[in-house]
Protein backbone atom coordinates (compact mmCIF):
# COMPACT_ATOMS: atom_id res chain seq x y z
CA UNK A 1 0.00 0.00 0.00
CA UNK A 2 1.10 3.28 -0.85
CA UNK A 3 1.87 5.85 1.90
CA UNK A 4 0.39 8.83 2.03
CA UNK A 5 2.21 12.18 2.35
CA UNK A 6 1.78 15.88 2.74
CA UNK A 7 4.82 18.41 1.84
CA UNK A 8 5.03 22.20 4.14
CA UNK A 9 6.83 23.75 2.11
CA UNK A 10 7.81 26.93 4.24
CA UNK A 11 8.21 30.48 2.06
CA UNK A 12 7.50 33.38 4.54
CA UNK A 13 10.16 35.06 5.20
CA UNK A 14 10.42 38.60 4.96
CA UNK A 15 13.89 37.83 2.42
CA UNK A 16 15.25 41.31 3.92
CA UNK A 17 18.58 39.95 2.85
CA UNK A 18 17.98 40.53 -0.56
CA UNK A 19 17.16 44.02 -0.36
CA UNK A 20 14.67 43.52 -3.25
CA UNK A 21 11.28 44.78 -3.49
CA UNK A 22 9.61 40.98 -3.98
CA UNK A 23 10.22 37.86 -1.85
CA UNK A 24 13.24 35.93 -2.08
CA UNK A 25 11.61 32.27 -2.84
CA UNK A 26 10.55 34.71 -6.58
CA UNK A 27 14.11 35.06 -7.64
CA UNK A 28 14.42 33.34 -11.00
CA UNK A 29 17.07 30.24 -11.37
CA UNK A 30 17.56 29.62 -14.57
CA UNK A 31 14.72 31.85 -15.37
CA UNK A 32 12.39 30.24 -13.02
CA UNK A 33 10.97 31.20 -9.72
CA UNK A 34 13.28 29.28 -7.11
CA UNK A 35 9.86 28.04 -5.12
CA UNK A 36 9.43 26.39 -8.31
CA UNK A 37 12.23 24.31 -8.53
CA UNK A 38 11.24 23.43 -5.03
CA UNK A 39 7.95 22.08 -6.10
CA UNK A 40 9.03 19.95 -9.14
CA UNK A 41 11.56 18.38 -6.58
CA UNK A 42 8.57 17.44 -4.40
CA UNK A 43 6.48 16.60 -7.34
CA UNK A 44 9.05 13.54 -8.18
CA UNK A 45 8.71 11.64 -5.33
CA UNK A 46 5.28 10.73 -5.32
CA UNK A 47 3.68 13.54 -3.57
CA UNK A 48 0.51 15.24 -4.97
CA UNK A 49 -0.38 17.78 -1.93
CA UNK A 50 1.56 20.57 -0.69
CA UNK A 51 0.93 22.83 1.87
CA UNK A 52 2.47 26.50 1.13
CA UNK A 53 3.13 28.35 4.42
CA UNK A 54 2.99 32.13 3.15
CA UNK A 55 3.83 35.50 3.97
CA UNK A 56 4.90 38.25 1.95
CA UNK A 57 3.62 38.49 -1.75
CA UNK A 58 1.69 35.19 -0.88
CA UNK A 59 -0.39 35.18 -4.29
CA UNK A 60 2.18 35.74 -6.15
CA UNK A 61 4.35 33.03 -4.07
CA UNK A 62 1.44 30.43 -4.85
CA UNK A 63 1.37 31.28 -8.29
CA UNK A 64 4.75 30.78 -8.81
CA UNK A 65 4.39 27.24 -7.22
CA UNK A 66 1.51 25.95 -9.05
CA UNK A 67 2.90 23.20 -10.77
CA UNK A 68 0.75 20.82 -12.78
CA UNK A 69 0.29 17.63 -11.12
CA UNK A 70 0.76 18.51 -7.15
CA UNK A 71 -2.53 20.38 -5.42
CA UNK A 72 -1.19 23.38 -3.44
CA UNK A 73 -2.68 25.24 -0.86
CA UNK A 74 -1.47 28.34 0.89
CA UNK A 75 -1.37 29.15 4.51
CA UNK A 76 -0.84 32.51 5.92
CA UNK A 77 1.95 32.79 8.87
CA UNK A 78 1.15 36.20 10.13
CA UNK A 79 3.42 36.40 12.53
CA UNK A 80 7.94 35.06 12.62
CA UNK A 81 8.24 32.65 15.59
CA UNK A 82 10.89 30.21 14.18
CA UNK A 83 10.53 27.14 12.23
CA UNK A 84 8.08 25.30 14.24
CA UNK A 85 5.59 27.62 14.39
CA UNK A 86 5.85 28.17 10.61
CA UNK A 87 5.09 24.36 9.99
CA UNK A 88 2.31 24.78 12.33
CA UNK A 89 0.90 27.81 10.28
CA UNK A 90 -0.43 24.75 7.94
CA UNK A 91 -1.96 22.79 10.97
CA UNK A 92 -5.51 21.81 8.90
CA UNK A 93 -3.71 20.05 6.56
CA UNK A 94 -1.79 18.18 8.66
CA UNK A 95 -5.00 17.08 10.14
CA UNK A 96 -6.07 15.31 7.52
CA UNK A 97 -3.83 12.54 8.59
CA UNK A 98 -1.01 11.87 5.94
CA UNK A 99 0.84 9.02 6.92
CA UNK A 100 4.25 11.20 6.29
CA UNK A 101 5.01 15.34 6.39
CA UNK A 102 8.03 16.41 4.47
CA UNK A 103 9.02 20.05 5.32
CA UNK A 104 10.89 21.62 2.64
CA UNK A 105 12.22 25.54 2.49
CA UNK A 106 11.29 27.52 -0.62
CA UNK A 107 14.78 28.83 -0.93
CA UNK A 108 16.71 25.77 -1.34
CA UNK A 109 16.08 24.92 -4.95
CA UNK A 110 18.73 22.59 -5.56
CA UNK A 111 17.12 19.89 -3.80
CA UNK A 112 16.32 17.07 -5.93
CA UNK A 113 13.85 14.07 -5.40
CA UNK A 114 16.67 11.51 -3.63
CA UNK A 115 17.16 13.22 -0.32
CA UNK A 116 13.06 13.32 -0.04
CA UNK A 117 12.45 9.83 -0.90
CA UNK A 118 15.51 8.76 1.19
CA UNK A 119 13.92 11.18 4.26
CA UNK A 120 10.22 9.16 3.17
CA UNK A 121 11.83 5.94 3.49
CA UNK A 122 13.42 6.38 6.95
CA UNK A 123 9.61 7.15 8.42
CA UNK A 124 8.53 3.67 6.52
CA UNK A 125 10.90 2.07 8.11
CA UNK A 126 9.57 3.05 11.41
CA UNK A 127 11.09 6.21 12.78
CA UNK A 128 9.13 9.51 13.93
CA UNK A 129 11.49 12.37 13.04
CA UNK A 130 14.18 11.93 9.77
CA UNK A 131 16.31 14.55 9.15
CA UNK A 132 18.20 15.75 6.04
CA UNK A 133 21.97 16.20 6.99
CA UNK A 134 25.05 16.56 4.70
CA UNK A 135 28.34 16.48 5.31
CA UNK A 136 30.68 19.86 4.81
CA UNK A 137 34.11 20.54 5.64
CA UNK A 138 32.88 24.32 6.51
CA UNK A 139 30.39 23.13 9.14
CA UNK A 140 30.87 26.80 10.96
CA UNK A 141 27.11 28.12 11.74
CA UNK A 142 25.36 24.92 10.87
CA UNK A 143 23.83 23.09 13.65
CA UNK A 144 25.87 19.84 13.89
CA UNK A 145 23.85 15.68 13.69
CA UNK A 146 25.19 14.07 16.61
CA UNK A 147 24.61 10.10 16.27
CA UNK A 148 24.75 7.35 18.22
CA UNK A 149 24.06 3.96 17.53
CA UNK A 150 22.96 4.45 14.20
CA UNK A 151 20.20 7.24 16.21
CA UNK A 152 19.94 10.78 15.79
CA UNK A 153 20.15 11.63 19.69
CA UNK A 154 20.06 15.40 18.69
CA UNK A 155 20.94 19.02 16.67
CA UNK A 156 23.19 20.95 18.25
CA UNK A 157 22.96 24.72 17.54
CA UNK A 158 26.89 26.07 17.22
CA UNK A 159 26.78 28.84 20.02
CA UNK A 160 25.94 25.60 22.18
CA UNK A 161 27.95 22.90 21.07
CA UNK A 162 31.16 21.49 23.34
CA UNK A 163 34.23 21.64 21.22
CA UNK A 164 33.84 18.33 20.66
CA UNK A 165 30.80 18.30 18.98
CA UNK A 166 31.44 21.44 16.73
CA UNK A 167 34.34 18.85 15.66
CA UNK A 168 31.37 17.05 13.69
CA UNK A 169 31.07 17.57 10.13
CA UNK A 170 27.96 16.36 9.95
CA UNK A 171 25.14 19.55 9.59
CA UNK A 172 21.78 20.25 9.91
CA UNK A 173 19.68 21.15 6.50
CA UNK A 174 16.85 22.25 7.79
CA UNK A 175 15.11 19.59 5.98
CA UNK A 176 13.01 16.59 7.56
CA UNK A 177 10.38 14.45 7.53
CA UNK A 178 7.96 13.71 10.45
CA UNK A 179 5.64 10.57 11.17
CA UNK A 180 2.09 12.03 9.56
CA UNK A 181 0.48 10.13 12.58
CA UNK A 182 2.12 11.74 15.39
CA UNK A 183 3.01 15.51 13.65
CA UNK A 184 0.65 17.14 15.77
CA UNK A 185 1.68 15.60 18.98
CA UNK A 186 5.56 15.96 18.47
CA UNK A 187 4.66 19.94 16.71
CA UNK A 188 2.45 20.38 20.19
CA UNK A 189 5.45 19.72 22.30
CA UNK A 190 8.00 22.38 20.92
CA UNK A 191 8.47 25.41 23.48
CA UNK A 192 9.73 28.56 23.00
CA UNK A 193 12.30 28.88 26.50
CA UNK A 194 14.64 30.47 24.61
CA UNK A 195 16.81 33.63 23.65
CA UNK A 196 14.77 34.39 20.53
CA UNK A 197 11.36 33.37 22.32
CA UNK A 198 10.82 31.40 18.82
CA UNK A 199 9.69 27.83 18.38
CA UNK A 200 12.13 25.86 16.89
CA UNK A 201 11.59 22.63 14.42
CA UNK A 202 14.74 21.30 15.44
CA UNK A 203 13.35 20.08 19.30
CA UNK A 204 11.83 17.88 17.52
CA UNK A 205 14.40 15.25 17.77
CA UNK A 206 14.72 15.12 21.32
CA UNK A 207 11.06 15.52 21.85
CA UNK A 208 10.58 12.74 19.74
CA UNK A 209 13.23 10.73 21.65
CA UNK A 210 11.68 11.65 24.85
CA UNK A 211 8.57 10.32 24.09
CA UNK A 212 9.49 6.69 22.84
CA UNK A 213 10.09 7.51 19.17
CA UNK A 214 13.01 7.31 17.00
CA UNK A 215 14.94 10.04 15.13
CA UNK A 216 17.44 9.22 12.30
CA UNK A 217 19.21 11.20 9.54
CA UNK A 218 19.83 10.89 6.08
CA UNK A 219 22.30 12.31 4.01
CA UNK A 220 22.48 14.04 1.01
CA UNK A 221 25.20 16.38 -1.23
CA UNK A 222 26.13 19.89 0.39
CA UNK A 223 25.07 21.64 -3.46
CA UNK A 224 22.07 20.57 -3.43
CA UNK A 225 20.73 22.06 0.26
CA UNK A 226 22.46 25.58 -1.03
CA UNK A 227 20.17 27.85 0.77
CA UNK A 228 19.81 31.49 -0.54
CA UNK A 229 20.18 34.31 1.98
CA UNK A 230 21.19 37.34 -0.58
CA UNK A 231 22.19 38.23 -4.20
CA UNK A 232 26.07 36.60 -3.85
CA UNK A 233 24.21 33.16 -2.84
CA UNK A 234 21.49 33.62 -5.46
CA UNK A 235 24.22 33.96 -8.29
CA UNK A 236 26.10 30.54 -6.28
CA UNK A 237 23.13 28.96 -6.46
CA UNK A 238 22.41 29.55 -10.46
CA UNK A 239 26.05 28.53 -11.04
CA UNK A 240 25.45 25.57 -9.50
CA UNK A 241 22.32 24.66 -11.44
CA UNK A 242 23.92 25.88 -14.72
CA UNK A 243 26.47 23.58 -14.26
CA UNK A 244 24.81 20.73 -13.29
CA UNK A 245 22.42 20.66 -16.13
CA UNK A 246 25.02 21.26 -18.65
CA UNK A 247 26.68 18.21 -17.34
CA UNK A 248 23.32 16.32 -17.60
CA UNK A 249 22.97 17.27 -21.42
CA UNK A 250 26.99 16.67 -22.07
CA UNK A 251 26.40 12.94 -20.69
CA UNK A 252 23.48 12.59 -22.66
CA UNK A 253 25.33 13.23 -26.07
CA UNK A 254 25.39 16.89 -26.50
CA UNK A 255 28.68 18.72 -27.12
CA UNK A 256 29.81 22.05 -25.52
CA UNK A 257 33.25 23.72 -26.70
CA UNK A 258 33.21 25.86 -23.83
CA UNK A 259 29.95 24.77 -21.60
CA UNK A 260 31.10 27.13 -18.58
CA UNK A 261 30.08 29.93 -20.89
CA UNK A 262 26.81 28.50 -22.32
CA UNK A 263 23.34 29.28 -19.87
CA UNK A 264 20.35 27.35 -20.05
CA UNK A 265 16.92 27.75 -19.42
CA UNK A 266 15.27 25.48 -16.53
CA UNK A 267 13.16 23.92 -19.32
CA UNK A 268 15.75 24.06 -22.35
CA UNK A 269 15.42 20.67 -24.42
CA UNK A 270 18.60 19.92 -26.32
CA UNK A 271 18.89 16.37 -28.36
CA UNK A 272 22.06 14.69 -29.19
CA UNK A 273 24.72 15.19 -31.82
CA UNK A 274 23.59 18.95 -31.40
CA UNK A 275 26.81 21.32 -31.07
CA UNK A 276 26.55 23.86 -28.97
CA UNK A 277 29.34 26.72 -29.25
CA UNK A 278 30.64 29.26 -26.84
CA UNK A 279 28.46 32.23 -25.21
CA UNK A 280 24.78 30.92 -26.31
CA UNK A 281 22.04 31.44 -23.88
CA UNK A 282 18.77 29.68 -24.16
CA UNK A 283 15.97 31.47 -22.44
CA UNK A 284 12.52 29.22 -21.32
CA UNK A 285 11.17 27.74 -24.24
CA UNK A 286 13.99 26.64 -26.42
CA UNK A 287 13.46 23.13 -28.37
CA UNK A 288 16.66 21.89 -30.28
CA UNK A 289 16.54 18.95 -32.05
CA UNK A 290 19.43 16.59 -32.69
CA UNK A 291 22.42 17.49 -35.17
CA UNK A 292 21.80 21.22 -34.55
CA UNK A 293 24.47 23.87 -34.80
CA UNK A 294 24.33 26.82 -32.14
CA UNK A 295 26.72 28.67 -33.39
CA UNK A 296 28.69 31.44 -30.54
CA UNK A 297 27.04 34.43 -29.12
CA UNK A 298 23.47 33.50 -30.09
CA UNK A 299 20.24 33.76 -27.76
CA UNK A 300 17.45 31.62 -28.32
CA UNK A 301 13.90 31.84 -26.11
CA UNK A 302 11.08 30.27 -27.14
CA UNK A 303 12.08 29.18 -30.14
CA UNK A 304 12.05 25.66 -31.92
CA UNK A 305 15.40 24.54 -33.53
CA UNK A 306 14.96 21.34 -36.21
CA UNK A 307 17.37 18.84 -36.93
CA UNK A 308 19.85 19.66 -39.00
CA UNK A 309 19.63 23.44 -39.03
CA UNK A 310 21.90 26.36 -37.83
CA UNK A 311 21.89 29.00 -35.89
CA UNK A 312 24.11 32.24 -35.96
CA UNK A 313 26.88 33.01 -34.65
CA UNK A 314 25.61 36.35 -33.43
CA UNK A 315 21.75 35.23 -34.12
CA UNK A 316 18.67 36.05 -31.98
CA UNK A 317 15.41 34.05 -32.11
CA UNK A 318 12.90 35.04 -30.13
CA UNK A 319 9.40 33.34 -29.38
CA UNK A 320 7.49 31.77 -31.36
CA UNK A 321 10.46 30.96 -34.09
CA UNK A 322 10.37 27.97 -35.68
CA UNK A 323 13.35 26.40 -37.58
CA UNK A 324 12.72 23.61 -40.43
CA UNK A 325 15.66 20.75 -40.91
CA UNK A 326 18.34 22.10 -42.79
CA UNK A 327 17.39 25.77 -42.89
CA UNK A 328 19.77 28.33 -41.34
CA UNK A 329 20.26 31.66 -39.83
CA UNK A 330 23.28 33.29 -39.87
CA UNK A 331 25.36 36.07 -38.46
CA UNK A 332 23.06 39.26 -37.01
CA UNK A 333 19.64 38.26 -37.54
CA UNK A 334 16.53 38.18 -35.67
CA UNK A 335 13.59 35.60 -35.87
CA UNK A 336 10.32 36.21 -33.81
CA UNK A 337 7.00 34.21 -34.72
CA UNK A 338 7.78 32.75 -37.52
CA UNK A 339 8.31 29.79 -39.95
CA UNK A 340 11.43 29.16 -41.55
CA UNK A 341 10.89 26.46 -43.76
CA UNK A 342 13.53 23.13 -44.84
CA UNK A 343 16.31 24.05 -46.14
CA UNK A 344 15.84 28.20 -46.67
CA UNK A 345 18.47 30.26 -45.51
CA UNK A 346 18.40 33.70 -43.66
CA UNK A 347 22.28 34.15 -43.84
CA UNK A 348 22.61 37.55 -42.22
CA UNK A 349 21.67 40.84 -40.95
CA UNK A 350 17.67 40.44 -41.41
CA UNK A 351 14.91 40.27 -39.36
CA UNK A 352 11.84 37.90 -40.36
CA UNK A 353 8.75 38.31 -37.96
CA UNK A 354 5.38 37.16 -38.06
CA UNK A 355 6.32 35.08 -41.51
CA UNK A 356 6.34 32.34 -43.37
CA UNK A 357 9.30 31.53 -45.35
CA UNK A 358 8.94 28.63 -48.13
CA UNK A 359 11.55 25.28 -48.07
CA UNK A 360 14.99 26.63 -50.03
CA UNK A 361 14.25 30.43 -49.82
CA UNK A 362 16.92 32.49 -49.58
CA UNK A 363 16.63 35.81 -48.19
CA UNK A 364 18.98 38.06 -49.06
CA UNK A 365 20.77 40.50 -46.44
CA UNK A 366 19.57 43.20 -45.06
CA UNK A 367 15.87 42.28 -45.81
CA UNK A 368 13.26 42.96 -43.04
CA UNK A 369 9.89 41.74 -42.72
CA UNK A 370 8.02 45.39 -41.98
CA UNK A 371 5.36 43.34 -39.87
CA UNK A 372 4.35 46.24 -37.44
CA UNK A 373 2.23 49.34 -38.92
CA UNK A 374 2.46 51.11 -35.52
CA UNK A 375 -1.13 49.65 -34.01
CA UNK A 376 -1.32 46.04 -35.43
CA UNK A 377 1.16 43.41 -36.70
CA UNK A 378 0.66 41.66 -40.08
CA UNK A 379 2.16 38.43 -41.60
CA UNK A 380 4.24 38.12 -44.55
CA UNK A 381 4.65 35.19 -46.71
CA UNK A 382 7.23 33.58 -49.07
CA UNK A 383 6.93 30.68 -51.20
CA UNK A 384 9.46 27.92 -51.92
CA UNK A 385 12.30 28.69 -53.55
CA UNK A 386 11.73 32.25 -53.90
CA UNK A 387 14.59 34.96 -53.76
CA UNK A 388 14.42 37.75 -51.74
CA UNK A 389 17.63 40.51 -52.47
CA UNK A 390 19.72 41.88 -50.17
CA UNK A 391 18.46 45.35 -48.49
CA UNK A 392 14.50 44.59 -49.57
CA UNK A 393 12.18 45.41 -46.87
CA UNK A 394 8.60 43.85 -47.63
CA UNK A 395 5.94 45.47 -46.27
CA UNK A 396 3.00 43.88 -44.63
CA UNK A 397 0.59 41.99 -45.35
CA UNK A 398 2.27 40.78 -48.31
CA UNK A 399 2.87 37.47 -49.96
CA UNK A 400 5.32 36.58 -52.75
CA UNK A 401 4.88 33.31 -54.28
CA UNK A 402 7.02 30.54 -54.70
CA UNK A 403 10.16 30.66 -57.14
CA UNK A 404 9.34 34.78 -57.43
CA UNK A 405 12.36 37.26 -57.30
CA UNK A 406 12.47 40.33 -55.57
CA UNK A 407 15.27 42.56 -56.31
CA UNK A 408 17.47 43.97 -54.42
CA UNK A 409 16.82 47.17 -52.67
CA UNK A 410 13.04 46.69 -53.18
CA UNK A 411 10.09 47.97 -51.02
CA UNK A 412 7.64 45.30 -52.16
CA UNK A 413 3.86 46.87 -50.83
CA UNK A 414 1.64 44.22 -53.01
CA UNK A 415 1.71 40.77 -53.32
CA UNK A 416 4.11 38.72 -56.74
CA UNK A 417 3.15 36.24 -58.25
CA UNK A 418 4.83 32.92 -58.31
CA UNK A 419 7.60 32.89 -60.68
CA UNK A 420 7.25 36.54 -61.15
CA UNK A 421 10.12 39.62 -60.62
CA UNK A 422 9.76 42.29 -59.01
CA UNK A 423 11.25 45.68 -58.94
CA UNK A 424 10.19 48.51 -56.24
CA UNK A 425 12.65 51.20 -56.10
CA UNK A 426 13.02 54.57 -57.52
CA UNK A 427 15.24 54.43 -60.74
CA UNK A 428 18.99 55.90 -59.90
CA UNK A 429 19.23 60.14 -60.64
CA UNK A 430 22.86 61.65 -60.85
CA UNK A 431 22.98 65.20 -60.60
CA UNK A 432 26.33 66.63 -61.76
CA UNK A 433 28.02 68.96 -58.52
CA UNK A 434 24.75 68.17 -56.41
CA UNK A 435 27.09 67.08 -53.70
CA UNK A 436 29.44 70.78 -53.79
CA UNK A 437 25.36 72.51 -53.54
CA UNK A 438 24.92 70.57 -50.64
CA UNK A 439 28.00 70.98 -48.62
CA UNK A 440 27.64 74.76 -49.80
CA UNK A 441 24.24 74.78 -47.81
CA UNK A 442 24.87 72.95 -45.16
CA UNK A 443 27.93 75.29 -44.42
CA UNK A 444 26.13 78.01 -45.00
CA UNK A 445 23.42 77.03 -42.50
CA UNK A 446 26.24 75.66 -39.54
CA UNK A 447 27.74 79.40 -39.85
CA UNK A 448 23.75 80.80 -39.54
CA UNK A 449 23.69 79.17 -36.29
CA UNK A 450 27.18 80.42 -34.99
CA UNK A 451 26.08 83.99 -35.93
CA UNK A 452 23.02 83.21 -33.87
CA UNK A 453 24.65 82.06 -30.84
Amino acid sequence: MTRTCLAIILAAGDSTRMKSSMSKVLHPIAGRPMIAHVVEAISRTDISTAALVVGRNAEEVAAAASIAGIKVESFLQKERLGTGHAVLAARDAIAVGYDDILVAYGDVPLITDGPLRAARKGLADGADVVVIGFHTDRPTGYGRLLVKDGELIAIREEKDATDAERAVTWCNSGLMAINGRKALELLGHIGNDNAKGEYYLTDLVEIARSLGGRAVAVDAPEEELTGCNNRAELAVIERLWQQRRRHELMVSGVSMIAPETVFLGYDTVIGPDTLIEPNVVFGPGAVIESGAVIHAFSHIEGAHVSAGATVGPFARLRPGADLAQGSKIGNFCEVKNARIGEGAKVSHLTYIGDATIGADANIGAGSITCNYDGVNKHETHIGKGAFIGSNSSLVAPVTVGDGAYIASGSVITDDVPAGALAFGRARQEVKPDGAKVIRERSLALKAAKKGLT
